[in-house]
């Protein structure tokens, strides 16, 4: 089965890191495995090889505690050359989670590379009604985060920016969620995920800009970088409003 992985279309750099993990992986009960996918950042155009971990998931056709004892250790020799744990789950998991998890499997529905066996998670149903609700809970649990962090900064600038660049890259799939839930089709970029729920919303695309940028371009002005988190913090807070207005 190993000489049927498909990495076609992934960043060569994610396919590189990802092969030898795969090729060990299928070494433990083949026979066990339903299907294999790389997700997340290594499935899209925002891939850097430099700072990317590459995500998977493997869906068995059932859980086995021998399976596990034979991934614990590769762990840590895969650790180091940018691969994450993969996610394990079985088909009756991912179905019966789907009302519990609605945002994170049309996440895996929209940004995944199937790269071994049936893809069992192209054609997904997601329930829009659950998914506001956790987009609700979502973006509240974010901005009372917000806040928390800010308080726990005691006003340090670095850590605000830390605190803004970890929340607006946290936000990527609550956005894509809310395109989704109105009647779009999410994009996969961070930059145009931006610009759909600017357009979607009327927020400022600008401020969220800033935010995502703050790692490779740092705002070194105490005021300026606190304006810029007090107008990030007021986007939200009209997200919150207009997710909150979708139930009725």
């Amino acid at each position: 089965m190993v000489e049927n992985l498909d990495f076609k279309g992934l960043p060569s750099m994610a396919a590189n890191k990802i092969r030898p993990f795969f090729e060990e992986v299928m070494q433990c009960c083949p026979e066990k495995v339903h299907s294999v996918y790389v997700t997340g950042s290594a499935v899209t155009p925002d891939f850097r090889e430099s700072t990317s971990d590459v995500n998977s998931l493997i869906v068995l056709n059932d859980l086995h505690f021998e399976f596990f004892k034979f991934l614990a250790p590769l762990g840590k020799k895969f650790k180091s050359k940018g691969i994450a744990a993969p996610l394990v789950m079985t088909p009756s998991y991912i179905q019966d989670s789907l009302d519990v998890f609605p945002m994170e499997f049309l996440e895996l529905r929209l940004i995944h590379k199937t790269a071994l066996g049936p893809d069992i998670v192209q054609n997904l149903e997601i329930d829009p009604v659950l998914l506001r609700l956790q987009c609700e809970r979502e973006i509240k649990t974010r901005l009372i985060g917000l806040w928390n962090g800010y308080i726990s900064s005691t006003g340090e600038t670095d850590m605000i920016a830390q605190l803004l660049y970890r929340s607006i890259k946290g936000c990527m799939p609550l956005f894509r969620s809310i395109v989704f839930l109105l009647g779009k089709l999410p994009p996969i970029k961070k930059m145009d995920v931006i610009g759909a729920i600017s357009d979607n919303t009327g927020i400022d695309k600008d401020i969220l800009i800033k935010a995502l940028l703050l790692k490779e371009s740092p705002i070194k002005n105490r005021e300026e970088l606190l304006s810029l988190f007090e107008r990030y913090y007021g986007n939200l807070e009209t997200v919150a409003g207009m997710v909150n207005a979708l139930q009725q």
